[in-house]
């Protein structure tokens, strides 16, 4: 069975979004693209809200670049191996290999997606993982906290919703910021 994660690069002060629209919070370099690989090693299937996958569909090509540096070919090829699923009502068609479009947010059909996936699965954007989150279908909750706050904008975590974590591992970044992994406090041991 297959965990669903959500995980975002966030400002310090909690902020998926900033309120300009933008998410640059922390520079990704070698060492980060390499750790980020990592945790996605697991997972076979993204979720994607429209934003979120124009600014990713940028790893279907990145291996292609020329003079790519092997850190940028490796990430791009942990993306192009797993499946991707967009929700949008508005986008007509997608540009990358292993995606499909869905209309609208299920979480019954995440939950028999879980059951039914032998690897994980991501969620990335706060739009799309409140959904998620509210339905309590997330299993862990990776934020990456940025070296930087951005005063307002999309929170990570949806208005309104407490939850109980358990912190279960952490990782300091080059770049400053930090990763932290989290279960739902009845989801410890996971």
């Amino acid at each position: 069975m297959g965990k669903l994660i959500y995980s975002m690069i966030t400002s310090l002060d909690g902020y998926a979004i900033d309120a300009d629209g933008g998410f640059d919070f922390m520079e990704v370099g070698e060492e980060e693209h390499d750790f980020f690989a990592g945790q996605l090693r697991s997972v076979g299937t993204f979720l994607y809200g429209r934003r979120m996958y124009e600014t990713m569909v940028f790893w279907e090509t990145a291996h292609l670049l020329e003079e790519a540096p092997p850190f940028i070919v490796d990430f791009a090829r942990v993306w192009q191996a797993a499946d991707k699923v967009v929700y949008s009502t508005t986008l007509e068609e997608v540009t990358s290999e292993r995606t499909r479009i869905e209309r609208s947010f299920d979480a019954a059909a995440i939950r028999e997606l879980k059951a039914a996936s032998d690897s994980d699965i991501t969620i990335d954007g706060p739009h799309l993982a409140a959904h998620a989150v509210r339905a309590g279908v997330v299993d862990e909750y990776q934020p990456v906290l940025a070296p930087k706050t951005v005063g307002g904008g999309t929170p990570f975590f949806p208005a309104g919703v407490r939850l109980d974590l358990t912190l279960l591992d952490q990782h300091r970044l080059t770049a400053g910021g930090l990763w932290l992994r989290y279960v739902p406090a009845t989801h410890e041991g996971a």
